[in-house]
């Protein structure tokens, strides 16, 4: 197995997501508290998730396409300085309130922050990968490097799972202590130390695509659009986690109802319920690191099934103590459902990709939260906190079933052969893997995309390659 962490590149990578991520926590308790404060709406503080989350993702791909085209040293750091300087406005904003200015600030503030969680994956995906080739040398001949490659990328996506659960367990905690005891605009101004301590860690990194700065960024999306159309396997996972993460988010809304009023355990039990969850993500995390031989489709099933059992065992569930052991087994399925995903996305797209597709994974996350807040609000609207729980429990473990259904055609088969380079140096699908799956027939009023996928390392199929001389160009950069 590869030791990904002997980088000192991927160490780097690991410990600035580490603060970014606990800073952001600060920024969120922060933000949400101080709007709530200020209006007395829950519809303002619904406003602000969906500026700060929901619309991002339709501007954060095609800023992560921009950022990835330039070849320039401390680009990826550029937006984290961004975020700092958007947050420190932020928390002047506090002292002076102006609900339409923080909902622009937040928004640009997301899009920036999704676009950079995007690149530093991929970023993290590529420091694994040459680590990966440094160590293959000693091991030639019991292993392909593409193998011992997605191995390097699965430990490192592990680790990154890691730091993520931590901050998710520690950081609300710690964030609303300081906000209670500083005030909002302390923890804000926290928060954008954060970004510019992780922008100077970040500083030497290019997360630049090799054929990015040949291409606009129109026709660097279309052709992760194309890869996307062309692999069966990939679409048919990406529409599921996105159904998947609308019946997960949608516990949100449910959650402060289910402990006040279903279990009447008060504000104590709602933390207890959230700590508990958060114990149960970091187990998760562990579990998925030390399983580097099971398959990626198996767990992202079972982490699937162990959220839905769960949101259905809080709907029987009748006091806090067994809600608390129910929320530990939804947290370890969420440790573990999640690294599954990134790592599988990773998997079934060449490395030149990993950053347009990374940023496409970021913004299902986000649109998913929005209408997944708005399905937990409605159901306890119109219900019951229990009859919600049990509604979303038996929507997400309905969507165990399109993943048991991509384990079954393959999703878990291991990569056979040697890696195949391309010209522009990106190892290609291997055959026998669902990456490799063929091209579904596009058309010939396509041809243009047949370029694009070519220059960002995409298998072509041999029906399309003829229309490569007739191809129309991109505009370019």
């Amino acid at each position: 197995m590869p030791s990904t962490l002997r980088s000192h590149r991927l160490r780097r990578i690991i410990g600035a997501y580490t603060v970014n991520r606990l800073g952001t926590w600060f920024g969120f308790v922060a933000l949400s508290v101080a709007v709530f404060d200020h209006t007395h709406s829950a519809l303002a503080v619904a406003a602000l998730l969906i500026a700060g989350q929901a619309l991002p993702a339709f501007a954060a791909p095609a800023l992560a396409a921009r950022v990835e085209a330039s070849s320039r040293r401390g680009v990826l750091s550029g937006l984290y300085v961004f975020e700092g300087v958007v947050t420190t406005l932020l928390a002047v904003l506090l002292w002076h309130f102006s609900l339409p200015a923080i909902l622009i600030l937040a928004a640009l503030d997301g899009t920036a922050a999704l676009a950079a969680s995007a690149l530093l994956r991929a970023e993290t995906a590529r420091a694994a990968r040459e680590q990966a080739e440094v160590e293959w040398d000693a091991i030639r001949g019991k292993e392909d490097l593409e193998t011992f490659a997605q191995a390097a990328e699965r430990q490192a996506n592990a680790t990154l799972n890691i730091a993520f659960s931590a901050t998710f367990m520690l950081g609300p905690a710690i964030a609303g202590v300081v906000v209670a005891a500083a005030g909002a605009p302390a923890a804000l101004f926290i928060d954008a130390a954060s970004f510019l301590i992780c922008g100077g860690m970040l500083l030497d990194l290019r997360p630049h695509a090799e054929e990015a700065g040949e291409l606009s960024v129109r026709a660097r999306l279309r052709a992760a659009w194309l890869h996307v159309n062309a692999v069966s396997t990939l679409r048919t996972l990406l529409l599921a986690e996105a159904l998947a993460l609308v019946f997960f988010d949608s516990a949100g809304p449910i959650e402060v109802a289910y402990a006040k009023t279903a279990l009447h355990a008060g504000d104590r039990g709602y933390g207890l319920l959230l700590g508990a969850w958060g114990v149960g993500v970091v187990i998760g995390s562990f579990v998925f690191a030390r399983s580097p031989k099971r398959g990626l489709g198996t767990m992202l099933t079972v982490g699937t099934l162990a959220m839905g059992l769960a949101y259905i065992a809080f709907s029987v569930a009748g006091s806090i103590g067994l809600a608390s052991l129910a929320a530990v087994l939804g947290g370890v399925g969420n440790g573990v459902e999640w690294a599954s995903v990134i790592s599988l996305v990773q998997r079934l797209t060449p490395p030149a990709l990993h950053g347009r597709l990374m940023s496409a994974v970021e913004s299902i996350g986000a649109l998913s939260l929005a209408l997944g807040l708005a399905l937990g609000g409605a159901l306890v609207a119109l219900s019951s906190p229990r009859i919600a729980f049990l509604t979303v429990g038996i929507g997400a473990t309905a969507m165990t079933f399109p993943f048991l259904w991509l384990v079954l055609h393959g999703l878990d088969r291991p990569p056979t052969g040697d890696a195949q380079t391309t010209d522009a140096g990106a190892p290609s699908a291997q055959p026998g893997t669902p990456s490799a799956q063929p091209y579904e027939a596009i058309g010939d009023e396509h041809a243009p995309l047949v370029s694009a996928a070519a220059s960002a390392s995409i298998p072509v199929p041999e029906h399309l390659k003829s229309d490569r001389e007739s191809a129309v160009k991109y505009d370019r950069d």
